[in-house]
């Protein structure tokens, strides 16, 4: 199946790199050359750039309406997208009209991140993955056979964009203020006194990448973890959960099937240097099926389509065993869609750690959660919280107000074990 609001600079900005177009990575038809480095390796040439945020769980872009129609027939083959300063664009395909062998192709200008699409995946109509940049080039391929000449007497051959979601540019990110916030999918908001995430006291989020030389399997961990971008223009985290085929984010993000049909999944979205200027091409896949979901416990479990492309980063496991006050732990996160970042310190915390509070505080039930001073912003619903000491995940994080607030793991996994 298919499928932030002040300007903020972090300390990894995105300079466009230029790179070398990878070989083609066919999947399944729908991929031929990324661009993404399936995986991206460290030492590949970085790339893309890093997408405008605003604060809040709220929109990361705005939908345009398109309208272009792409025929064979006294009409262009090819379309150009361009929203100067845009961090992403993704179309939308309303109707398909195509012959056997037809197929259409979005892809940056220079033909290093490109998307394939045959006839019978655009038949229903569709979003595209979205394109890195602020240009997507959308073009219609004729297949190699026209049989009985049908392309010249089948009326409204073609394929219609109706419209296109793209990035909020760094000036339309400062002209919407930081106190523009979403609703949540589910309709469900914090409870009473919390807020949707939180940086408590001073910001001591840092860069993943910057934990590589010291703290290796800290950073490992956060390869785990994953940006999802959501019907376009709406943002959380994601982790692999196990070895197997299973993601989890919060229920707040993606509640049901077709919430997961038009979410993107991007893997390796990190800063290629410590307080540098470059990102690493992330690995995109689409949210495929929810398995499992729960509004008080405000987890889904979820599969990718394409899994073998993401199998490479790693995967996350639960710790089991019982929470205790002061414990050490940190939270990989994509914080406002910036690139990847991990919560290690805390100023409001008397241990200056990112520690937990209370091992059995009340969230949408009580003693549901655990709660900790760990910095988080809108984006950051969904990320695991895991233990300093075992490097496994003790909570999956869902909300803030400083304590912020982590679904205890255990009681996810009690509820997944035993799913009547």
């Amino acid at each position: 199946m298919r499928r932030a609001a002040g300007l903020v600079v972090g300390l990894c900005l995105v300079a466009t790199v230029a790179g070398v177009a990878p070989a083609a990575e066919p999947q399944g038809g729908r991929i031929i050359a990324p661009g993404l480095r399936a995986p991206a390796a460290e030492s590949d040439v970085p790339g893309g750039r890093r997408p405008a945020t605003m604060g809040g769980r709220g929109e990361v872009g705005t939908i345009e309406r398109a309208g272009k129609l792409l025929s064979h027939l006294g009409g262009s083959r090819s379309q150009v997208f361009h929203y100067l300063g845009a961090p992403y664009v993704k179309v939308h395909v309303a109707r398909a009209i195509l012959l056997p062998g037809d197929y259409l192709t979005v892809a940056d200008p220079v033909g290093i991140e490109v998307y394939r699409y045959d006839r019978e995946q655009l038949a229903a109509g569709r979003w595209a993955m979205s394109v890195t940049g602020d240009t997507a080039v959308v073009t219609l391929h004729p297949g190699l056979v026209d049989p009985f000449g049908m392309r010249s007497v089948v009326a409204g051959l073609g394929v219609t964009i109706d419209k296109v979601a793209r990035g909020y540019t760094p000036a339309e990110v400062q002209a919407r203020g930081d106190t523009v916030r979403g609703t949540p999918r589910s309709g469900r908001t914090p409870p009473a006194g919390h807020v949707d995430e939180s940086v408590c006291g001073r910001d001591d989020k840092s860069d993943a990448v910057c934990y590589r030389e010291t703290d290796p399997v800290l950073y490992r961990r956060s390869k785990a973890v994953a940006r999802l971008l959501i019907n376009g223009i709406e943002l959380c985290t994601g982790w692999r959960f196990g070895p197997d085929n299973r993601m989890l984010t919060n229920n707040h993000c993606i509640a049901e099937d077709r919430d997961a049909e038009d979410t993107e999944v991007w893997f390796n979205y990190q800063c290629a240097t410590c307080d540098g200027y470059a990102v690493f091409r992330s690995t995109k896949v689409w949210a495929s099926d929810v398995l499992m979901t729960d509004e008080v416990l405000d987890f889904t479990l979820f599969t990718v389509d394409s899994f073998e492309r993401i199998k490479k980063f790693g995967y996350l496991e639960a710790e089991l065993g019982r929470v205790s006050k002061g414990q050490k732990v940190y939270i990989p996160q994509y914080p406002r869609g910036e690139p990847g970042m991990i919560a290690t310190a805390s100023d409001e915390d008397t241990s200056g750690n990112c520690a937990i509070d209370d091992p059995a505080d009340t969230g949408y039930d009580e003693a549901t959660d655990v709660s900790y001073y760990c910095d988080t912003e809108g984006g950051s619903s969904g990320s695991p919280v895991l233990s300093r000491t075992s490097n496994k995940v003790i909570a999956l994080h869902h909300f803030g107000g400083c304590l912020n607030y982590g679904v205890r793991i255990d009681l996810i996994q009690r509820r997944i074990s035993s799913p009547h």
